[in-house]
């Protein structure tokens, strides 16, 4: 079959105006990851360096581009349906503030300890907030993405599991905020559970990991589900589960081998931010690798690493390029390559990256075709 078996730009020909490739995708195929000894290149809430994040042109997109695995993040609504949303709060990745008839659902709450005045997911039916549309999260770096705006509606989960399994491809859902939405009376783990069985993915052995930041969450899965179990670890700071509970235990406890058996016992790998494999000093530069890969093997833990993105804000020093006085440097491209391939020589089982083919393509460097 012809790669080029059909176009989806979103039925739009502002892709040609931000002068991004078309989008294509093959019919249904095996995830490249599951060949043996690979690494998985992750879709970062879709394609998201490229379309506005949690889209389905944006997981489109992903899949286009080679990635093993979508990742949506899930937040609940009122009427208990789970959506892909980064958080709960809608302001900086929708058109709420647009819409007239939703300002009286504007809000000040505390959601993991943390307060904010915004618009939130659980305020609303899934009809509702079907009625608005996703916008660039960060235009002041990616401007180019902002042409997409107001093109796309919220989509559910189902809508993700659905576009996965009709190409092949892995998914990667992330519970955010668990202990906040089960105060709430709103537990996703059932719902998550029960929309994945639906879509066949109910074994370890089918392609689909589910992460979370909290651990409490993850430990009910396990005894839900048979699919693989992912615990992130925060750059700083400490599960809020674990917090609301009392538990002194922060990220940086879970990351030594003491927390790394705990969550061994329940989960199947972890996700840890770069800098707990390779830190990074003051000027935003490289040191010495971490035995965190190393350790979490011992303990039969895989290793999925984020994020790596493409702009110089976001790489090491060392690997951004171009003056960094010249206007637009931040947002400028560096040697994503470059990095992306010291993380698989370092061991990594998995990255997840905004633009999945620098991931694709720097494996390929690496590993070979």
């Amino acid at each position: 079959m012809s790669r080029i078996t059909r176009i989806l730009a979103g039925g739009l020909v502002a892709a040609a105006v931000a002068g991004f490739c078309t989008v294509v995708l093959d019919e249904p195929a095996p995830a490249a990851a599951e060949r043996a000894g690979r690494p998985i290149v992750i879709g970062h809430r879709g394609a998201s360096g490229l379309r506005p994040e949690h889209t389905l042109a944006a997981y489109r997109m992903a899949i286009a581009q080679g990635a093993d695995y979508i990742e949506p993040d899930l937040v609940m609504t009122k009427d208990r349906r789970l959506v892909a949303r980064h958080d709960n709060w809608l302001a900086d990745s929708t058109d709420v503030e647009e819409h007239p008839e939703f300002a009286d659902r504007k809000r000040t709450k505390t959601v993991d300890g943390v307060t904010r005045t915004d618009w939130f997911t659980e305020d609303f039916t899934l009809a509702e907030l079907r009625t608005l549309r996703a916008e660039e999260r960060i235009p002041g770096l990616r401007p180019g993405n902002t042409v997409f705006n107001g093109l796309e509606p919220i989509p559910t989960l189902e809508e993700v599991l659905d576009l996965a399994r009709k190409h092949g491809v892995g998914v990667y859902p992330e519970t955010k905020h668990p202990s906040y939405f089960d105060s709430l009376g709103l537990s996703m783990e059932e719902p998550l559970v029960a929309a994945l069985h639906k879509y066949g993915f109910d074994s370890r052995r089918d392609k689909v990991f589910i992460q979370s930041f909290e651990t409490s969450n993850l430990r009910d899965l396990r005894k839900l589900t048979k699919v693989r179990l992912i615990q992130l670890i925060d750059g700083s700071g400490a599960p809020y589960d674990l917090v609301r509970k009392g538990d002194r235990r922060t990220y940086a406890d879970l990351v030594k081998p003491a927390g790394l058996k705990w969550i061994s016992s329940y989960a199947d790998g972890i996700g840890p931010a770069t800098g707990w494999i390779v830190p990074v000093d003051s000027s935003g530069r490289l040191g010495k690798p971490t035995t965190l890969v190393r350790d979490a093997h011992r303990h039969g833990l895989a290793v999925h690493t984020w994020t790596v993105r493409n702009e110089n804000e976001f790489l090491p020093a060392d690997f951004r390029q171009g003056n960094a006085a010249a206007p637009g440097y931040r947002a400028a491209t560096g040697d994503v390559g470059g990095w992306l391939s010291k993380l698989y020589r370092l061991g990594v089982d998995g990255v997840f990256c905004d633009d999945p083919s620098a991931g694709v393509g720097a494996r390929t460097a690496v590993f070979g075709s």
